[in-house]
């Protein structure tokens, strides 16, 4: 069987490229990072995937693209050798395991992305509307987690999963843009606590604090809150 050679197409600071990088660093598969930092690179990123959007996965071992976040880490989860699955080999646990992901997807991380996004258009432009929009779609998902939550260690139940890799990126950015009440919402807290304790999320938390000056709105004093002191 020929060994993988992976190759992400990604930048360290965009949030569904993080979901992708946690899941790697969950599986210990060693990659290399194509990092997308200009329109070379971008293009050579599209003519991967044409869709131009990261991250996009090569395993040059097999001549394989892989593009969206959620389809690289199930090929990552699919060649990773031993230890245990981001997505389980039972079909009903699987299916919470998407269902969750896809949870995260749709309702945390666009519309958090949207309220990013409103911040870089060009003044005049703005879509106010668009952001009330996804912060009460925001509102909605942290009762709706808080409840799923409440008895359950990770997302999907007893095991760290791709539902907790696709959660751990866009509740750190949805704190940052539209936080929760921590106080009304324990069980999200307890949880994000325990996302930002694990070494595969802080290891993308730093890789991605370079970068942190490009962010578009405030970035506030306790963006680090609940990580562990190092």
């Amino acid at each position: 069987m020929t060994a993988p050679h992976l190759v992400l197409h990604q930048h360290p600071f965009a949030s569904f490229c993080q979901k992708a990088v946690i899941a790697l660093y969950e599986l210990d598969l060693p990659f290399e990072t194509a990092l997308i930092d200009g329109p070379e690179a971008h293009a050579e990123m599209v003519a991967l995937w044409p869709t131009g959007k990261m991250p996009v996965l090569r395993d040059d071992g097999v001549d394989a693209t892989v593009g969206e976040s959620t389809t690289v880490i199930e090929y990552a989860d699919g060649i990773a050798a031993g230890g245990p699955r981001l997505v389980p080999a039972d079909p009903g646990a699987a299916l919470t395991v998407r269902m969750w992901d896809r949870f995260f997807d749709h309702y945390v991380q666009v519309p958090m992305q949207k309220v990013v996004a409103d911040a870089l258009r060009p003044e005049g432009s703005e879509d106010p509307f668009g952001v009330a929009e996804a912060r009460e779609t925001l509102d909605a998902s942290y009762v709706t987690l808080d409840d799923r939550l409440a008895g359950i260690p990770w997302a999907a139940g007893d095991a760290f999963s791709m539902a907790d890799c696709a959660a751990a990126p866009a509740l750190f950015y949805a704190r940052i843009v539209h936080p929760w009440d921590e106080a009304a919402r324990p069980h999200l807290t307890r949880y994000y606590r325990d996302l930002v304790h694990r070494p595969s999320v802080l290891r993308s938390i730093d890789d991605a604090r370079p970068f942190r000056g490009v962010f578009p709105l405030p970035w506030p004093d306790d963006a680090d809150a609940h990580q562990p002191a190092r």
